[in-house]
C-alpha cells in the first residue's frame, strides 16, 4: 500500500513536470531568431490554438455570407468583387499559412514577421495599397479574476480586411452579429469603417480591464487598512504588473489612432476620421484612468509598508516594556546572588518573602506608570 502510494505521488509529480516542460517547448522566445535574416517567419510566443482556422465574411448593403475554409487559396478565389470581405485567421503557429496569405495579398516579409512576433509593440505602418495595424486585445478572465491579452493584427486594403489572431474566440461577436442582421451603418460602409469598429471594440474592452483594476485596488486597500498580511504583498505586485501591461498596450494605441486620423491615406475615408477621433478621446480617458490606478497601487503599497512598520513597532514596544520590567528584578536578583558572606538580609527569616514583595511592587508600579502614559 505504501509503495503504491509513493508511485502515485511520484507519478503525478513526473506528469506535472512533463506538462511544464511541454509548455516551455511551445513558447518560442525572441532569442530563437538571433542570427536569422530579416523577414524570417518564426512564430514567437505561446501556441494558443490546436489548429488554424480560416473564416471569411463578405457583405454589402443587400448581401451577406459567412463561410469557413480549409486553405487560403479557396478562401481568396471565392471572394466576391462587389462585397467587402473580412478574412480572419485564428492561430499563428502555422507559418506556412501566414506566408501563403502574405503572398496572396502581396505583403512585405517584415509585416509577416511582425504578425508572428506576439510580443511586439502595437504599431501602424502605411504601404501603397494597404495599411498594417497591430495591437493588443484585452479581456478579463472572470474565472481566474485576471487580465489576459492577445495580439491581433489587421491588414486593411481596398474593400478588404485581413485579421490575424493567436487563438479562436474573440470580442468581436457583436460586430459579427450586426453584420448578419444589417444593423447600423456597418453594411453601408467600406472596409475602413469595419477596421474602425474592430479597433473601437478593442478599446471598449479596455474599460472592463480598467474597472477590474479599480475594483481590485479598492478591495486591496480595504484589506490592507484592516490588517497587513503577507499574501497581500503578492496581490499588490500582481496588480502593479497588470497596470504596467495595460499601460504598454494602451499607450502605443494612442499613437496608432492618432496616425490613422492624421494621415491622408486613400484607404481611410474622411467620414471615418470623425469616428477615429472619438476612439482617440476614449484612449486619452483610459490613460488618465490608468495613471490614477497606478497612483492608487503605489498608495496601497505605502499603506502595506506602513502597516508592517506599525506591527513591528508594536512588537518592539511590547518587548521593550518586558525588558524594562525585568531590569529592576534582575538588579535585585543579581544583588543577592553575589558571593559575599556579610549580606544582612541573607540570614533574615522573611528575606525570601520580602524580595517577592519588592518584585510585585516594582512590576505593579511600572505597569501603572506605563498605563497612565498610554504605552499599554
Amino acid at each position: 500500500m505504501v509503495i503504491s502510494l509513493f508511485k502515485q505521488i511520484f507519478g503525478q509529480i513526473w506528469l506535472a513536470e512533463k506538462q511544464k516542460g511541454s509548455m516551455k517547448k511551445k513558447k518560442m522566445k525572441r532569442s530563437h531568431k538571433v542570427g536569422l535574416p530579416p523577414g524570417s517567419l518564426i512564430h514567437l510566443g505561446e501556441r494558443k490554438a490546436a489548429e488554424a482556422k480560416i473564416s471569411l465574411i463578405e457583405y454589402n448593403q443587400t448581401e451577406f455570407s459567412e463561410l469557413c475554409y480549409l486553405d487560403i487559396d479557396s478562401a481568396i478565389e471565392n471572394r466576391k468583387q462587389n462585397c467587402v470581405s473580412w478574412l480572419n485567421i485564428d492561430g499563428l503557429h502555422e507559418t506556412d499559412l501566414i506566408s501563403a496569405t502574405g503572398n496572396k495579398y502581396n505583403l512585405h516579409p517584415l509585416v509577416l514577421e511582425d504578425i508572428l512576433n506576439t510580443d511586439n509593440r502595437p504599431k501602424v505602418e502605411e504601404f501603397d495599397d494597404h495599411l498594417f495595424v497591430s495591437l493588443k486585445m484585452i479581456h478579463v478572465n472572470q474565472k481566474l479574476k485576471e487580465i489576459e491579452s492577445e495580439q491581433i493584427s489587421f491588414i486593411l486594403g481596398k474593400n478588404w480586411l485581413v485579421s490575424f489572431q493567436e487563438q479562436e474566440g474573440d470580442i468581436f461577436g457583436q460586430v459579427r452579429e450586426r453584420l448578419r442582421e444589417s444593423k447600423g451603418l456597418i453594411r453601408q460602409k467600406s472596409s475602413d469603417y469595419l477596421l474602425y469598429r474592430l479597433i473601437d471594440t478593442v478599446v471598449d474592452h479596455y474599460f472592463f480591464a480598467l474597472e477590474h483594476i479599480a475594483d481590485t485596488s479598492e478591495e486591496l486597500e480595504q484589506a490592507v487598512l484592516k490588517s497587513s498580511e503577507k499574501e497581500q504583498l503578492k496581490q499588490i505586485q500582481t496588480l502593479k504588473k497588470e497596470i504596467i501591461d495595460l499601460k504598454r498596450a494602451i499607450f502605443p494605441l494612442r499613437e496608432i489612432v492618432s496616425t490613422l486620423q492624421k494621415e491622408d491615406h486613400y484607404l481611410i475615408e474622411k467620414a471615418t476620421l470623425r469616428y477615429l477621433r472619438d476612439v482617440y478621446e476614449h484612449i486619452i480617458q483610459m490613460n488618465d484612468s490608468l495613471d490614477s490606478s497606478r497612483e492608487a497601487a503605489k498608495n496601497i503599497m505605502d499603506l502595506y509598508l506602513s502597516g508592517i512598520n506599525n506591527k513591528m513597532n508594536e512588537v518592539m514596544k511590547v518587548l521593550t516594556i518586558i525588558s524594562t520590567i525585568f531590569i529592576p528584578l534582575s538588579f535585585v536578583a543579581g544583588l543577592y546572588g553575589m558571593n559575599f558572606d556579610n549580606i544582612p538580609e541573607l540570614h533574615w527569616k522573611y528575606g525570601y518573602y520580602a524580595v517577592w514583595v519588592v518584585f510585585i511592587v516594582a512590576v505593579s508600579g511600572m505597569l501603572y506608570y506605563f498605563k497612565r502614559k498610554d504605552w499599554l
